[in-house]
C-alpha cells in the first residue's frame, strides 16, 4: 500500500499542495516545512519537497533560527538539495533576517504626544501651507509609517475621512495618530478642527482603528486633542 510521503505533491489533494493552500487559505496556514518545500520546488522519487524540507529541520530542532545558520555546503548535504535550492532557501533566510533588522532599526514607538510631535516634525518644519498628516501605527504603538493627506493653503486643508482609514486598512495600521500645522503659529484647534476629530474618532471606533490623538503643530509647540482631554 503506498503511503503520502512516498507521493509527490501533485498527487495529493489540492487542498494539501503548499502553493494552492497558500493561495486559498493565506500563507499564515502553512507550516515551516510547507513553506521551505515551495522554496525547494520538487522532490526526489522518493520524497516530496515537503518531505526534504522536514528532514532539514528535523536535523536543526525544528528551529528556524539554527536553520538561517546553515550555509549552502550545510544544505547541500540533504538528499534532494543542490546547490541552486541551497542558494534560493540561504536567500530567502537572509531576507527575513534583514527584515527584522531593518523593523527594529526603523520603527520608532509613540509613547506620548512629544514623540508624535518629534516624529512629525522634520516633515511639517518652515512649512507656509497647511499640510494634513497622520501617522500609522501597529498594536504595539510603533510607527507603521507617516502618509500625507492632503496639502492646503494658508489657512486650510481638507481631510478626508475615506483616505484615511483606506490608507490605515492598506497598511494594516492597528491605530492612528491624526497631524496638522498651523502656519500662522496659533495653537489653539478652530471649530472644523474639533468636529472633524470627532467625526474621525466615531468613524474610527466603526472600523476599529482608534484615533489615539490629533495633534497640531506649529514651529515652536504643539496641541494635543489627548492630552487636553478632547478625545
Amino acid at each position: 500500500m503506498e503511503r503520502k510521503n512516498d507521493l509527490k505533491i501533485l498527487d495529493w489533494a489540492k487542498e494539501d499542495r503548499p502553493r494552492e493552500k497558500l493561495l486559498s487559505k493565506g500563507k499564515a496556514t502553512l507550516s515551516n516545512a510547507e513553506l521551505i518545500g515551495i522554496l525547494i520546488g520538487s522532490g526526489t522519487k522518493s520524497l516530496s519537497a515537503v518531505d526534504i524540507a522536514k528532514i532539514i529541520l528535523k536535523d536543526v530542532g525544528n528551529d528556524i533560527n539554527q536553520l538561517a545558520k546553515l550555509d549552502v555546503n550545510d544544505l547541500r548535504k540533504f538528499r534532494g538539495i543542490g546547490e541552486a535550492r541551497a542558494i534560493t532557501i540561504v536567500s530567502a533566510l537572509e531576507l527575513g533576517r534583514r527584515r527584522r533588522k531593518t523593523e527594529s532599526a526603523e520603527r520608532p514607538k509613540i509613547r506620548c504626544s512629544q514623540d508624535a510631535y518629534d516624529l512629525i516634525r522634520p516633515d511639517l518644519l518652515d512649512q507656509p501651507n497647511e499640510f494634513f498628516w497622520i501617522i500609522l501605527m501597529n498594536r504595539a504603538n510603533s510607527v507603521i509609517k507617516k502618509h500625507t493627506i492632503s496639502t492646503g493653503g494658508l489657512s486650510g486643508t481638507v481631510a478626508d475621512p475615506k483616505m484615511i482609514f483606506k490608507a490605515a486598512l492598506e497598511n494594516r495600521a492597528s491605530a492612528v495618530i491624526l497631524v496638522h500645522n498651523h502656519p500662522s503659529g496659533n495653537l489653539q484647534p478652530s471649530q472644523a478642527d474639533i468636529l472633524l476629530t470627532k467625526k474621525l474618532k466615531d468613524a474610527g471606533k466603526v472600523m476599529e482603528i482608534p484615533i489615539l490623538d490629533h495633534i497640531i503643530f506649529t514651529d515652536e509647540s504643539y496641541f494635543s486633542f489627548a492630552d487636553e482631554g478632547m478625545l
